[in-house]
C-alpha cells in the first residue's frame, strides 16, 4: 500500500524549466556558446549535469565558470521573482491526498531559488517535508536525495512512490528502489519511460493510482 508521495517540484509541480533554460542560456553566450533546446534537455534534463559544462568543454577556466554560474543563478533568480505556474491539475491533485498519505517534495533546486517559486502559489502547505539541494551532497540522478527522503519518513521503500518527470530522476528513483510514475517534462515530452513504474499524460492520473489502491478508505473522486 502507498503510505508516501515524494514529488519532484521543477515540471511536476511547477512549471520553471524553460525558466532554467532561458538563465542557462543567457549565461553560455557570455562566452559565445549558443545553447540549444535539444542540448539542455540532454544535459540537464537526462543526465542531470550543468548547461555550463559544454563552456567547460571548450576550456573556459574554473575561475570564469564560477562567474557563468552565479551569472546563472543571479539571471533565473530575476526570472521567479513572480514565482512559477503550477502544472496543470496541481493543488485539485494535492488538496485530494493531503492527509492521506504523507507528501514530501524531493528537488534539486536551491532552496533561495525554491521559495522564489512557490512565494505566491500556496502549495507548500500540502507537504509533511521539503528536501532542497542543500540536503544532500549529490542530487540526481544520484540515488541520494530518495534515500534522505526515504529516512526521514521513517517508511519502507515498496510504500513509497516517486512522481517524476525526466530520465535523471527515474534513474535516481530507480536506484532507490523505489517505484516511479512519470508524467514526461514538456520541454522533452517524447523521451521514453519504458522502465518507469507508470507513465501519465495528466497529473490527476495520481490522484486515481493512489486513492482506489487496495486498503485505501474509499472516496468519491470526480472524474480526471
Amino acid at each position: 500500500m502507498i503510505k508516501a508521495i515524494f514529488w519532484d517540484n521543477d515540471g511536476v509541480l511547477v512549471d520553471t524549466e524553460h525558466l532554467y533554460f532561458e538563465a542557462s542560456r543567457d549565461a553560455l553566450r557570455q562566452v559565445g556558446i549558443e545553447l540549444s533546446l535539444a542540448q539542455f534537455v540532454h544535459l540537464t534534463l537526462d543526465l542531470g549535469q550543468s548547461p555550463l559544462t559544454l563552456a567547460a568543454r571548450q576550456g573556459v577556466s574554473d575561475d570564469h565558470l564560477e562567474v557563468l554560474r552565479q551569472h546563472k543563478n543571479r539571471r533565473y533568480a530575476e526570472l521567479l521573482q513572480n514565482g512559477a505556474q503550477p502544472m496543470d491539475g496541481v493543488a485539485e491533485t494535492l488538496a485530494a491526498l493531503h492527509g492521506r498519505v504523507v507528501m514530501a517534495i524531493v528537488t534539486s533546486s536551491r532552496r533561495d531559488h525554491f521559495d522564489l517559486i512557490h512565494r505566491h502559489n500556496g502549495l507548500l502547505g500540502y507537504f509533511d517535508f521539503i528536501l532542497t539541494r542543500e540536503d544532500y551532497r549529490y542530487s540526481k540522478p544520484s540515488p541520494e536525495p530518495y534515500l534522505k527522503a526515504l529516512q526521514v519518513s521513517g517508511l519502507r521503500a515498496e510504500e513509497c512512490l516517486v512522481i517524476e518527470d525526466t530520465r535523471r530522476g527515474l534513474e535516481a528513483a530507480h536506484q532507490a528502489g523505489l517505484r516511479c510514475v512519470v508524467l514526461p517534462n514538456r520541454l522533452a515530452p517524447d523521451n521514453s519511460f519504458d522502465d518507469a513504474f507508470q507513465v501519465i499524460r495528466q497529473l490527476q492520473e495520481v490522484k486515481q493510482l493512489v486513492l482506489t489502491q487496495p486498503g485505501m478508505p474509499s472516496a468519491t473522486l470526480p472524474p480526471v
